[in-house]
């Protein structure tokens, strides 16, 4: 660390630690800084070290620190004022204001010395004339924080009333104020209101609109507008996270996990902050992070996870019920100290109410991964509801209800009859009862249930029931099929089946009983259709077998759902059949009839497989609004019985083609959908991460950049070149580094850049290679890093020669050559790269065959002559001889006359970018002493304009921007000349 040896040194080293990262570091700095400038004997110096420690103390953690320096200020000011700069005179009023609010969030402070320390401000502020709204604005303070609403009600109309002059909050800070008050006092329309032009990125700051986020969060939930909130939660945390000083602000977001059914991810903040659990420099702050912890930890235990281990002070092991006993003890404990400090239980009351919030949502998708803490599991319960008057199970009871459900097919049928077993522990039951018992157990078993269903049909056969025993095979055989046994399967219904037909033909059994085997046979025999690769044999086979049940079925269902469902389903297996043939046309127009059979049926429901199927055939067939039709309807019909994969599924699908139409809005909102179910569902790593990819990337397209980079960053430790493949690595990088070059973050932007580039430079198309190096090294140059940037740009450029790119190329020479112009004598290397770019592009242009490709490389001449000349321009140092600066400008003035006349020779199409240069020109010839070739071209200019269509005042398109502008830029500079003529 170099020594401070004068003023300017330490001038250098305290605008170095500004930029430094909030924290005890910055402040250390700040302080041998400040004992540097002790040594340099100069008021001033210790004036300005004494305001940047005073800076960095109040955005810290450490903003108990900032009454020491201020008093030592306050002291030299009442002393020797004139050693006070304007700009220091204006600082020492200013943190007045900074002073009166840290007081306020110290307890140890006593009221009446805050009130005095009131009247002190009032007094100063008056006699330095200035208005008394940032007075009237920390009165209103004061009072809100006792609780005194009349006083500060009638303090915030003055705040309001008086005139804003340089001591007044930025109108970002005061709109935050502002709107506090009015969610304080439950008024949130209103505070959104206020909020609003800072929300809107109107007015900014510092810490604005960090904390106008976090602060919104909750009136957002209130109010039901919940897709703002969480566009507030993820932009917000973004902004607040790397800021230590905002404690505060850190703990809405935990409030809001906590309310929204983000417990997980709650605990995942209270993780990555962990000194915020003991740091005391801001009781505060300190107050409300403990009363959102204690919030949080209360909502987990009330979920059965009160003995989940969670994050918590150091020092020893958490469970989430003893952190929030003791977050609710040092909650409530600083609560006690503000209380006894102001005379009042008001900030004891709202730390209670805070800590006793209610949920506002269930459960509101994110978008990020973050995966809902599952309780442990419960024992199965027996149906309440269906009791006798002796408070045990009324077991005839459950067995009508699970057989009402199971005749109607209706979802939970297989759960009711799992009930009625569970009652009928120890009862003494018919084989009847047993069988339909283990029948049911056996389909909720899967392909684990061929043994059961063996059972099952003994029982049946017991119960006098030979139909419902061959069914109960039959089932069991199409299990096989499942787990893979496809020939064992069609062996085992092979009997069955012919039994069936004789029982019958002989009256033996109902229709009922024979089209449940007739089906399962048919189910066996399509999916051997599917394993044997076009068979038509096998194709026949099975569409004879569909073809038997509606054979036997059509015509003969009546009101009984079931044969009507066997209808429905013979359909769309038809359609499938028709797939598997080729004739994709067929098979979506009766997977169509199916699911339309299943919903008028009362089963839609059932409709829901069909109509996935029929929006991916229709997807592959490019139709797509049948396609949006489709996955719209499975997602009616499936409703809640849908099961979250599949509703993942659906919703990452309906993403994709409505995204494809361009309506990232609502395609975002599917994918979000999509990342919940997934999670839901225990496929974060999978499905999740696909569905936040492509949330990130509809977020992107709507400019909603921190929100974009919040779900991307969240998806990208989940996606593998193995599972999703490396072009979904890259796009992703390549997003996020979009995102984050929009956000101002050009170091990172460019980390993800580079890292997308070296996995596309190993593919054998290199487009995309050279495309990420080039802005690779766009960002690097933007993060101050011109070495690196001329590597990237070098590396780009010759990935654009290789693939015969010229525009690439001569872009990256460009963007080489203002580079180059940054380096100390680098104005050689400048020139010599733009000189390569004119030479490229003069060869393409005698290379070039067509017209279309000969007039864009005019245009990127043209523009390749008018940067050269703005490099030359500016590559005059401002103390040179005037000679000098000539002679620079002279050649500045060649090069942009030539770009004019490139430009000129594509006629009217670039009528904007000639103007541009002919306007360039005239300021050069203005500063070379020729006034009346700068007013020439400046009139030639107006003149080309002259009844242009875009030139009329209203006209609100891009063209008619660009007319105002160019005529704009050519009566200033007439304006100017005329100033230096007069």
């Amino acid at each position: 660390m170099r020594e401070i040896t004068d003023f300017d040194a330490l001038r250098e080293a305290m605008a170095e630690n500004s930029g430094q990262p909030e924290g005890p570091a910055r402040n250390a700095r700040a302080e041998e800084l400040l004992t540097a400038a002790e040594k340099l004997d100069v008021p001033l110096a210790v004036i300005e070290a004494l305001g940047h420690q005073l800076k960095v103390y109040n955005y810290s953690s450490e903003k108990g620190k900032m009454f020491v320096p201020f008093a030592r200020l306050l002291r030299m000011w009442d002393e020797r004022p004139e050693d006070f700069d304007a700009y220091e005179t204006h600082s020492l009023h200013w943190v007045f204001k900074w002073v009166s609010a840290g007081m306020l969030d110290q307890p140890h402070i006593p009221l009446a010395s805050i009130e005095k320390w009131l009247g002190e401000m009032e007094h100063r502020y008056r006699l330095a004339g200035h208005s008394e709204r940032a007075v009237r604005s920390a009165e209103h303070s004061v009072a809100a924080h006792v609780g005194d609403v009349t006083r500060a009600e009638r303090a915030y109309a003055a705040w309001l009333a008086a005139d804003r002059d340089t001591m007044a909050d930025c109108h970002a800070c005061e709109l935050h104020g502002q709107g506090w008050w009015q969610a304080e006092q439950g008024r949130d329309a209103q505070a959104l209101e206020l909020w609003r032009p800072v929300l809107e990125g109107e007015y900014a700051c510092a810490h604005e609109p960090h904390t106008a986020l976090a602060s919104s969060l909750v009136p957002l939930l209130r109010l039901g507008r919940e897709e703002e909130a969480r566009s507030s939660h993820l932009r917000g945390l973004r902004l607040v996270r790397a800021m230590e000083s905002m404690r505060g602000a850190y703990a809405e977001h935990v409030e809001f996990c906590a309310l929204t059914g983000n417990e997980a991810r709650g605990l995942e903040l209270l993780a990555e902050r962990p000194a915020y659990f003991t740091d005391d420099g801001h009781p505060q702050s300190k107050l409300d992070f403990m009363s959102v912890v204690a919030l949080l930890m209360d909502r987990l235990t009330g979920l059965g996870l009160g003995d989940r281990q969670v994050p918590g002070p150091a020092g020893r092991e958490w469970t989430a019920r003893e952190l929030a006993t003791h977050a609710r003890g040092e909650a409530l404990a600083l609560a006690a100290r503000f209380d006894e400090r102001n005379g009042t239980t008001h900030v004891g009351e709202r730390a209670r109410a805070r800590m006793a919030r209610q949920p506002l949502a269930e459960r509101l998708p994110l978008g990020v991964r973050s995966v809902r803490p599952v309780p442990p599991s419960a024992p199965p319960a027996v149906v309440a509801s269906k009791a006798s008057g002796t408070g045990q199970p009324d077991l005839p009871a459950l067995l009508d209800e699970a057989r009402r459900l199971s005749d109607a097919l209706m979802p939970g049928a297989v759960e009711a009859w799992a009930v009625a077993a569970e009652a009928a522990k120890g009862a003494e039951l018919d084989p009847r009862d047993r069988a339909e018992m283990a029948d049911h157990e056996a389909m909720s078993l899967g392909p684990e249930g061929t043994e059961l269903f063996e059972r099952a049909a003994g029982l049946y056969t017991e119960a006098g029931d030979p139909g419902e025993a061959l069914a109960a095979r039959a089932r069991g055989a199409y299990v096989r099929a499942l787990a893979g046994d496809v020939d064992g399967a069609v062996a085992a219904v092979t009997g069955p089946y012919d039994e069936i037909l004789a029982l019958y033909a002989a009256d033996g059994t109902g229709i009922r009983q024979t089209a449940s085997v007739v089906m399962s046979r048919a189910r066996i025999l399509t999916r051997r259709a599917h394993g044997a690769e076009g068979d038509a044999a096998a194709l026949a086979e099975a569409e004879a077998a569909v073809r038997e049940v509606l054979a036997l079925v059509d015509g003969r269902t009546g009101k009984d759902v079931r044969l009507t469902a066997r209808v429905a389903e013979a359909q769309a297996m038809l359609g499938e059949l028709a797939g598997l043939a080729g004739d994709l046309g067929t098979a979506a127009e009766l997977f169509a009839r199916g699911a339309a059979a299943f919903v008028a049926a009362g089963l839609p429901w059932f409709a829901v497989e069909y109509e996935a199927r029929l929006a991916s055939l229709a997807h592959h067939l490019g139709d797509m609004a049948e396609a949006e039709r489709a996955l719209r309807a499975a997602l009616e019909h499936g409703g809640s019985q849908l099961e979250a994969p599949g509703r993942a599924q659906l919703h990452l699908q309906l993403a994709e083609v409505v995204g494809g139409r361009g309506e990232a809005a609502e395609a975002a909102r599917h994918a979000l959908e999509a990342a919940h179910w997934a999670d839901e569902a225990g496929e974060s790593a999978t499905l999740g991460a696909w569905a936040r990819q492509q949330l990130g990337g509809f977020l992107l397209r709507q400019g909603r950049w921190a929100e974009a980079a919040e779900v991307l960053e969240s998806a990208l430790p989940d996606l593998t070149a193995e599972t999703h493949g490396d072009g979904a690595v890259v796009q992703t990088q390549w997003w996020l580094g979009d995102c984050l070059s929009e956000l101002g973050e050009h170091r990172a932007a460019a980390e993800r850049r580079l890292r997308a580039a070296e996995i596309a430079r190993h593919w054998p198309e290199q487009h995309d290679h050279a495309t990420l190096a080039h802005l690779a090294g766009e960002s690097l140059g933007q993060a101050g890093l011109p070495a690196e940037a001329d590597r990237a740009y070098a590396r780009a450029g010759d990935l654009w020669r290789e693939l015969g790119n010229v525009h690439g190329l001569i872009r990256s020479l460009r963007a080489r050559a203002w580079l180059a112009l940054r380096a100390e004598d680098g104005l050689g290397e400048a020139r010599g790269l733009m000189a390569d770019a004119v030479r490229e592009c003069e060869a393409a242009l005698e290379a070039a065959s067509d017209e279309e490709s000969r007039q864009q490389l005019v245009a990127e001449l043209g523009q390749t002559h008018q940067q050269f000349g703005d490099l030359l321009a500016r590559s005059a140092p401002e103390d040179a001889e005037a000679a000098s600066v000539a002679e620079v400008f002279e050649e500045a003035l060649a090069q942009v006359v030539r770009s004019a006349t490139v430009f000129a020779s594509l006629g009217d199409g670039a009528l904007h970018s000639r103007t541009g240069a002919e306007l360039a020109a005239g300021r050069l010839e203005a500063d070379l002493g020729r006034p009346a070739d700068a007013v020439a071209r400046a009139r030639a200019v107006l003149a080309a304009y002259d009844g242009h269509a875009g030139a009329e005042t209203g006209h609100g398109d891009g063209e008619g921007e660009t007319v105002r502008a160019r005529r704009a830029e050519a009566q200033q500079l007439l304006q100017l000349l005329t100033e230096r003529r007069d």
